[in-house]
């Protein structure tokens, strides 16, 4: 399970360092693909990949190949180098506006990479959803 935040950098030639951790989970190679409904990139393993593909499968036709043309089409097979590094394709870094800062979010069964300027600007976005799912938990 992905959890945490942590800022890195996005080099010249697009390669971003994942934190150690979220590359052991991820292992030897992984998918990189457009976050669904927020521009950022999703990392998930092959199982999660493979699992939300056979998912979108299921779903009548017209929706099914909408999702394709967003999340299966988009997507990359990546595996780090010996630094850790993997390349975002030039594609997702443009959908997601990431260039030289960007944030790496563990999100339960998946990471998403951010622009931190789209993420701030999400999460001011969101401040009145954020305080009612608050009231809905009891702790």
């Amino acid at each position: 399970m992905f959890s945490g935040m942590s800022n890195h950098s996005i080099d010249s030639k697009g390669r971003i360092v994942l934190p150690a951790k979220f590359r052991e989970e991820l292992g030897e190679s992984f998918y990189l693909a457009r976050g669904f409904g927020n521009n950022c990139v999703q990392a998930m393993s092959s199982e999660q990949f493979d699992s939300i593909s056979a998912k979108i499968m299921t779903l009548p036709a017209d929706k099914a190949m909408a999702l394709q043309y967003i999340f299966t089409a988009t997507a990359v097979e990546v595996s780090p180098n010996a630094q850790g590094r993997v390349i975002i394709p030039q594609a997702l870094r443009e959908f997601a506006g990431l260039e030289s800062d960007a944030l790496v979010i563990g999100m339960n069964n998946r990471i998403e990479i951010w622009s931190k300027s789209r993420f701030d600007e999400y999460i001011a976005s969101k401040q009145d959803t954020i305080a009612e799912a608050l009231a809905l938990l009891t702790f």
